[in-house]
């Protein structure tokens, strides 16, 4: 089974049913077990020609792509001598049932995948973790670590790279979409730093829900910009949505400190309102060019250790709110991504599909 996405219509997407891919010497087969749907899923989509997200898993036809998840999966065959079948890892994978793999550099802590149409694609998406071995990985929090994983570890470096720039001198942070699972997170890791606010810009539906976290410190609605508090601010763009965007920059001008563009979880408004911007030029923020700098910086031992240790108080706050829904049907899954491309889903769920 592979879900394929219209390149050119995200609302158009269809499911594929093949026999597995028979793996060749010194390649293995993965069958997916179970993968989280969020809206970073869409992300990955709405930016797949622009960051080559297609191009990892290329689909059956060059005019569609597969949807990229992360989640768990077994090796069901190896034809690899260094991996033993039955290895379960966690990963980045295709919204799909089995994944054809040529490992190498396989070690304790896993392996990744050496296809060569994965070879100039970022390293970041790469690596397949053994479980048995993994920092972070506990098995009464998987359906967390599914879902909350991948976008913690985006706010962890949102987080380390603010506070590495001493928030730019700012005293505010304000965060777009609120409710997001990537900004909760974010949110929750600097409301530990000291001598920095943090503030939430959210809709009225999710206002509620936003202000009960209590990893705001204050929080606002879309048309409440000209009210956002805060000397000199930094901006966290995960919304993506271009009218609040200059209304942010409006609100602050050359007072703000800084501007990084995150996720577009708000992707049908990213043209809107845009124009002139005041204030600096917003700045992208590519988690892997952050986990090549502090991979260097520390060794990639400490960054996973620095990371595991956050992980797990967050992910312990995260299971008292979060309600999981588990789905496994195709039907269920071309449901839940539509929900997720037109923003339908309750920020208080998370959905795992189990295959």
């Amino acid at each position: 089974m592979d879900f394929e996405l219209n390149r050119k219509d995200l609302h158009d997407s269809r499911v594929v049913l093949s026999d597995p891919p028979s793996p060749e010497d010194g390649q293995a087969l993965l069958r997916i077990e179970s993968f989280g749907l969020t809206s970073n899923n869409i992300t990955y989509a709405v930016f797949g020609d622009a960051m080559k997200y297609w191009d990892f898993f290329p689909a059956s036809d060059p005019g569609w792509g597969k949807l990229n998840v992360w989640g768990y999966a077994h090796v069901e065959e190896s034809l690899h001598p260094g991996l033993k079948q039955g290895t379960r890892v966690y990963g980045y994978f295709p919204c799909a049932s089995h994944l054809l793999v040529t490992p190498d550099r396989i070690n304790e802590k896993g392996f990744v995948d050496a296809a060569a149409h994965r070879a100039q694609l970022p390293s970041a998406y790469q690596g397949y973790r053994d479980v048995d071995t993994d920092p972070v990985y506990s098995a009464d929090l998987e359906a967390e670590h599914i879902l909350f994983f991948p976008l913690f570890f985006t706010s962890f470096l949102i987080d380390d790279f603010l506070a590495d720039e001493d928030f730019f001198g700012a005293d505010t942070i304000v965060i777009s979409s609120a409710s997001s699972k990537t900004a909760i997170i974010a949110a929750h890791l600097l409301a530990k730093r000291e001598g920095i606010d943090v503030v939430g810009l959210t809709s009225a539906g999710n206002r509620e829900f936003v202000e009960g976290l209590n990893v705001y410190d204050s929080v606002h609605l879309y048309d409440e910009v000209s009210q956002l508090p805060g000397e000199r601010a930094v901006y966290v763009d995960i919304s993506g949505d271009g009218a609040v965007r200059t209304d942010v920059h409006a609100r602050y001008g050359d007072r703000l400190a800084h501007s990084a563009a995150v996720g577009v979880t708000h992707w049908t408004q990213m043209t809107q309102g845009a124009g002139e911007l005041a204030g600096p030029k917003p700045v992208f923020f590519f988690a892997p060019d952050r986990i090549k700098k502090r991979g260097a910086d520390w060794g990639t031992a400490k960054l996973d250790e620095s990371v595991a240790e956050a992980w797990v108080p967050f992910a312990r706050w995260a299971s008292d709110w979060l309600r999981v829904e588990r789905i496994s049907t195709q039907e269920d899954i071309q449901r839940v991504y539509l929900e997720l491309l037109d923003g339908k889903l309750d920020p208080t769920a998370g959905t795992v599909v189990d295959l």
